[in-house]
């Protein structure tokens, strides 16, 4: 019976430390402050830098015991927990706001002292400087959730970009959420917003320059190529124009019209008869010279000479030269 009664505490122990375990498991370092000039105020009116913590689970859990600390010597794990103790502040006792409720946040001081309240620790912080914030087990021993801290400008935070989700981002002073939710909307115009991440204007300029130089190079190669083509369009007109096929298709009819016309006259010739060759040939011949000249008469299909009388075997007018 007793050893089946330290059997049963021994699982009750167990599954107690699991369930608490597991409970710790979900308080996350939300975001965190370095460089407080403007923000959240402790009860005293000053400005110290601060962690939220943000319990994701929808249970409730006392984060009393648990210790925060921003020394790196911690993560040595050959390190006894009493001296891994030493190098941290606990979250005290006796604070209802301790007991953190399903998807609550909870605000702890930084940089301070536990006198000044219960939410006051005395993790050293350096304001505007890089920061490693870690968040220990009440055991010392288990590492709960840790994050590098940027350098960070006056009142803006390093938060997460949705509650416990593993994306961070630095959020301007205007969109710091101390205590809720982080990421609440904020009613931000975009001439604020352009200011704000571009405050001289160096990308304005870039882009506007940019926008310039490649409608110009737009343009340009459309002109270039509408040229192009316009100029291929005059060469091809102008090549129509000379029209080869119709000059030799004229020519090869000239031909076939006067070989017709020869052989009309050759026929008609020989027919008769008494007639010389050759001069049938020197007609033809001054025929068709006409007729390239463009000096024949008008009648189509019939080749025609005109007589011309030039009187050069006329007796009166050579014995009148040979007299002078």
């Amino acid at each position: 019976m007793n050893k089946f009664g330290l059997l049963l505490s021994g699982m009750l122990l167990v599954g107690t430390s699991m369930v608490f375990g597991q409970g710790a498991r979900n308080i996350k370092i939300n975001e965190v402050l370095t460089n407080n000039t403007e923000n959240v105020q402790d009860e005293f009116g000053q400005h110290l830098p601060w962690l939220e913590l943000a319990n994701t689970s929808y249970t409730t859990y006392n984060v009393r015991g648990m210790f925060v600390t921003t020394n790196r010597a911690v993560l040595d794990k050959s390190m006894p927990a009493p001296k891994r103790i030493e190098m941290m502040c606990p979250i005290p006792n006796g604070e209802k706001r301790t007991s953190m409720n399903g998807q609550d946040h909870l605000v702890l001081f930084l940089n301070s002292s536990p006198a000044k309240g219960s939410l006051h620790l005395g993790t050293p912080i350096n304001p505007g400087k890089p920061v490693w914030v870690a968040l220990y087990d009440a055991n010392g021993v288990d590492l709960i959730d840790s994050v590098s801290v940027p350098a960070l400008e006056a009142n803006k935070s390093f938060a997460r970009m949705k509650d416990g989700k593993a994306n961070w981002d630095v959020k301007p002073a205007e969109a710091v959420t101390p205590g809720i939710g982080n990421y609440i909307e904020i009613n931000e115009s975009k001439i604020a917003k352009l200011k704000r991440d571009d405050p001289h204007g160096i990308g304005i300029t870039v882009l506007s320059m940019g926008i310039v130089f490649f409608c110009l190079a737009l343009l340009y190669v459309f002109f270039t190529i509408f040229g192009k083509i316009v100029t291929h369009r005059k060469a091809l007109k102008k090549a129509a124009e000379i029209q080869p096929i119709k000059a030799a298709v004229a020519t090869e009819e000239i031909i076939q019209e006067a070989a017709h016309k020869t052989k009309v006259i050759l026929t008609d010739g020989l027919e008769k008869g008494g007639i010389d060759k050759e001069i049938y040939m020197a007609v033809i011949a001054l025929a068709l010279k006409q007729y390239t000249d463009n000096v024949h008469d008008e009648e189509s299909g019939i080749i025609t000479i005109r007589p011309r009388h030039t009187l050069w075997n006329n007796e009166i007018t050579l014995s009148r030269n040979q007299q002078f």
